[in-house]
C-alpha cells in the first residue's frame, strides 16, 4: 500500500461521504417555501457541490460554485437549489437573537431600574415591556418590510412586499444571507427595533405617562427608526455602503452606531428637552435607589451585546468572531478609562463610573466591531471612555438639561465617536468586504463619508423626534400631575409599588 494512503482508510472514507452526502443536500435541497424545483435544470456536479459546501463553511455566496470559466453562471444550471437554511448560523443567528432580547428583557430594565428612584422602578421595567410588546406588533405588520423590503426602490424606506411577514419563510432572504432562515434574519432585526426605543425613554424616566410613552414609541419607531435602518442596511439604503453600490453616502455601521446609538441618543436629548425637567430637579436630591441592579444589568447588558455584535456578521464566521474579541476589548477598557477619569477628577473611582463606562464602551464599538483589530478596539475603548465622560460631567452640567439616565453622552456622544473611529480605523484585512465597494475610500476618505452619516442621521433623528414630541405635547396630557410624579409611577400609573417593606392594613 502506497505511503498516502491512510492507516484507517474506512475511516476516511467514511468522512468523505458525509462531506459528499453534506454537500448535496446543500446543493439538491430547495429551500423552504421555494417552491417545486424545475426539471429541466441542470444539476450542479460534485466539484461544484463541495464548492457550495465551502461557500457554506465561509458565509460565501454560493452561485460562485456555479461559475465557468468565465465568470457565468451556465444556462439552465439550478443556482435556485443551493442556498438553504444551515444549522451552524441559523443556531448562531437564533441565539443572537435571544440575547439581543436578553439586553432590553431583563438587561435595560434592571439596569435603568436601579438609577431610578423607589418610586419608579415598576413603571421603568413597563416601559420595557410595554414597548417589547407593541414594536414586535408593528414589526410584523409593517416595520419589518419598511426597513428590508425593496419594492419602493428608494434609498429612503424598504416596500410593502413583507408586511405582516408574508414570504417570511424559514428558506433564507439571499438580499441578507444565503444560509439563515428569512424568519431568523427579520426576528434577530426584531430584537433591535425593540431595544433602540427602550433606549431612548431613559432621558425621560419619573415623569412621562405611560400611554403617552408608548404613543411616541409607535410613531417614532415608523417615522425614524425605519427609515434610518433601510437607509443603513436595507439592500437599497442611501448609507448601505458595504452592500449597495448605488449608494449615495458610502458610510460603514456594522451594529448599529447610525441606527441604534446616535438615533436613540439625540432623540433622547430632544425629548427631554420637550418634557422638561422632572420637579425638585436640581434641588433635590436624586441619586440611584439601588446601585446593585445597576451593576447587574450592566453585566447583563454587555453578555447580550455579544448578540448584538457578534450577530451583527449575520452568520458564525470569521467576522462574527472578530466583533466578539473587539467588543470585550473595547467595553472592558473605556470602563476603566472611565473610572481612571473620576478617580483623577473626583478622588474615588465609582461603581457607577465602571458601569456607565462599560456601556460607553459598547455604544462606542458597535458601528466599528466587525471592521477593526485589536488595536482598533482598544484605540476605542480609550476614546470611548473618555470622551462620553465628559459629555456626561460637563456638557450637561453646563447645559443644564435633565437627561435623567445620561442617554444622550453615553449613547449620542459614544455612538459618534465610534463612528467616526470607525472611518479612520476600519481594515479590510479584517472585513474584506470592504473591498467590495468601498476600496477607493477605505483608508483613505471614509472618514468623510462618515461624517456625512452622522450628520444625516443627526438631523433625521432632532428633527423627527421634535416633530413627535410637539405633536404628542399637543394633543395628549404627556405628564402626569405634580402629585402623581410626586408620588411616583409606580402608583400612579401600575397601582403597584417595587418593594413593599412593611404590609399595609
Amino acid at each position: 500500500m502506497p505511503r498516502f494512503i491512510p492507516r484507517q482508510p474506512r475511516l476516511v472514507l467514511a468522512i468523505w461521504f458525509l462531506l459528499a452526502a453534506a454537500a448535496n443536500c446543500l446543493a439538491q435541497a430547495p429551500a423552504q417555501g421555494a417552491g417545486t424545483v424545475r426539471s429541466d435544470l441542470q444539476k450542479p456536479t460534485v466539484e461544484q457541490r463541495l464548492s457550495s459546501l465551502e461557500a457554506y463553511m465561509t458565509n460565501a455566496d454560493p452561485a460562485v460554485a456555479l461559475r465557468d470559466a468565465n465568470g457565468k453562471v451556465p444556462a439552465g444550471l439550478a443556482t435556485a437549489e443551493i442556498g438553504v437554511a444551515g444549522p451552524g448560523h441559523n443556531t448562531w443567528m437564533m441565539v443572537s437573537a435571544a440575547l439581543v432580547l436578553f439586553m432590553t428583557l431583563p438587561g435595560l430594565g434592571l439596569f435603568y431600574g436601579g438609577l431610578v428612584r423607589t418610586k419608579n422602578v415598576l413603571s421603568v421595567m413597563a416601559w420595557c415591556f410595554g414597548i417589547t410588546s407593541l414594536v414586535t406588533v408593528l414589526w410584523w405588520a409593517v416595520g419589518y418590510s419598511l426597513v428590508f423590503g425593496k419594492s419602493f426602490q428608494s434609498p429612503f424606506l424598504g416596500g410593502s412586499e413583507f408586511f405582516f411577514l408574508r414570504g417570511v419563510t424559514s428558506a433564507p432572504n439571499p438580499d441578507y444571507s444565503f444560509w439563515v432562515s428569512h424568519n431568523v434574519f427579520a426576528m434577530y432585526q426584531l430584537a433591535f427595533a425593540i431595544i433602540t426605543p427602550a433606549v431612548v425613554i431613559g432621558s425621560i424616566v419619573e415623569r412621562v405617562k405611560f400611554s403617552s410613552v408608548l404613543v411616541i414609541v409607535s410613531v417614532w419607531l415608523l417615522v425614524v427608526y425605519c427609515p434610518l435602518a433601510h437607509m443603513v442596511w436595507g439592500s437599497t439604503g442611501l448609507m448601505n455602503g458595504v452592500f449597495n453600490p448605488a449608494a449615495s453616502i458610502k458610510a460603514i455601521d456594522f451594529a448599529g452606531g447610525m441606527v441604534v446609538e446616535m438615533a436613540s441618543g439625540y432623540s433622547a436629548l430632544v425629548l427631554c428637552l420637550f418634557v422638561g425637567k422632572r420637579h425638585g430637579y436640581g434641588r433635590t436630591p436624586m441619586p440611584p435607589h439601588s446601585l446593585v441592579l445597576c451593576v447587574i444589568g450592566t453585566g447583563l447588558l454587555w453578555v447580550g451585546w455579544y448578540g448584538f455584535n457578534a450577530g451583527s456578521a449575520i452568520a458564525a464566521d470569521g467576522i462574527a468572531a472578530n466583533a466578539f474579541m473587539t467588543t470585550t476589548l473595547a467595553a472592558a477598557i473605556a470602563a476603566g478609562t472611565w473610572a481612571i477619569m473620576e478617580k483623577m477628577v473626583r478622588g474615588k473611582a465609582s461603581v457607577l463610573g465602571f458601569c456607565s463606562g462599560a456601556v460607553a464602551g459598547l455604544v462606542a464599538i458597535t458601528p466599528a466591531c466587525g471592521y477593526v483589530d485589536a488595536t482598533g478596539a482598544v484605540v476605542i475603548g480609550v476614546l470611548g471612555g473618555a470622551i462620553p465622560y465628559l459629555a456626561c460631567t460637563k456638557i450637561k452640567g453646563w447645559f443644564g438639561y435633565d437627561d435623567a439616565l445620561d442617554v444622550f453622552g453615553v449613547h449620542g456622544v459614544g455612538g459618534t465617536v465610534g463612528l467616526l473611529l470607525t472611518g479612520l480605523l476600519a481594515a479590510p484585512s479584517v472585513n474584506p468586504n470592504l473591498s467590495l465597494h468601498l476600496s477607493a475610500v477605505v483608508g483613505r476618505t471614509l472618514w468623510i463619508e462618515q461624517v456625512k452619516g452622522i450628520g444625516l442621521t443627526l438631523v433625521w433623528a432632532v428633527v423627527g423626534t421634535a416633530i413627535i414630541a410637539g405633536s404628542v405635547k399637543a394633543l395628549m396630557q404627556l405628564r402626569p400631575s405634580i402629585e402623581e410624579e410626586h408620588d411616583g409611577l409606580d402608583i400612579s400609573d401600575h397601582g403597584e409599588e417595587g418593594y413593599i417593606f412593611e404590609p399595609k392594613a
